[in-house]
């Protein structure tokens, strides 16, 4: 058993592009710079927003952790990182939105149909299904569903809001493993990378945008709907 579970690791790892280790590398040492700071900070001058640093800084350990382990072990995994994560978010809007009985048909729908179908479309490799499926097909299906429950009050207004709380939670968020579906020549076996580096982007636009808010930030963008964000 031992024999079988360190040969499979060696063949992960040797299958994996070295670029990948090394991006990886740098990643965690970055990592481990950012967390010695922050901890010489919170020790110098504790206040809020140190706070709100390491919280951002130990959410990137859990976040490398996972992305790496979910790469690691390949597209289906990665495939159900992501759509665990639309799930998520397409929960959370969810919340925010006031439904009503009439609508619960059209959610379980979106959650237990439109998400596997989307996912499960890029894992095929069906390009032509996979972007269509959600704004073509969902947005004609969904308010027909909508429809037979009976329920007119606010009819456009409910089921646009469910529209595009899919359109944004899952057709958009599925296009980032959807780069796994590129073929790109002399570039073979590497859009794993391309996903890698999206990602490591937005999270380093996120984290540095706070730092210069924090530093240099005197006008805010939108107050009311993130105060830390601003046009410096």
């Amino acid at each position: 058993m031992i024999d079988t579970a360190v040969q499979w690791f060696q063949t992960l790892v040797h299958r994996t592009p070295e670029a990948f280790w090394q991006v990886m590398g740098g990643v965690l040492a970055l990592l481990l710079v950012a967390s010695a700071i922050a901890a010489v900070l919170r020790r110098r001058s504790p206040g809020a927003t140190v706070d709100n640093l390491v919280a951002r800084i130990n959410a990137w350990w859990a976040m490398v952790a996972v992305l790496g382990a979910c790469f690691l072990l390949g597209k289906i995994a990665t495939l159900v990182l992501f759509a665990a994560a639309s799930f998520l978010a397409l929960r959370e809007f969810v919340t925010l939105t006031p439904t009503r009985r009439g609508d619960h048909l059209v959610l379980v729908l979106c959650f237990y149909v439109a998400i596997p179908l989307q996912y499960f479309l890029i894992g095929i490799d069906w390009y032509g299904l996979f972007v269509m499926c959600i704004p073509v097909y969902g947005f004609l299906l969904l308010p027909a569903v909508s429809a037979l429950a009976g329920d007119t009050e606010g009819f456009l207004e409910r089921n646009t809001k469910i529209q595009w709380g899919l359109m944004l939670t899952v057709y958009c968020i599925s296009y980032a493993p959807a780069l796994l579906l590129l073929d790109i020549p002399g570039y073979e076996n590497g859009n794993l990378l391309l996903l890698l580096y999206l990602l490591l982007v937005v999270q380093l636009s996120d984290v540095l945008q706070y730092v210069f808010g924090k530093l240099f930030g005197k006008h805010r963008l939108a107050p009311s709907v993130s105060p830390s964000k601003t046009l410096e």
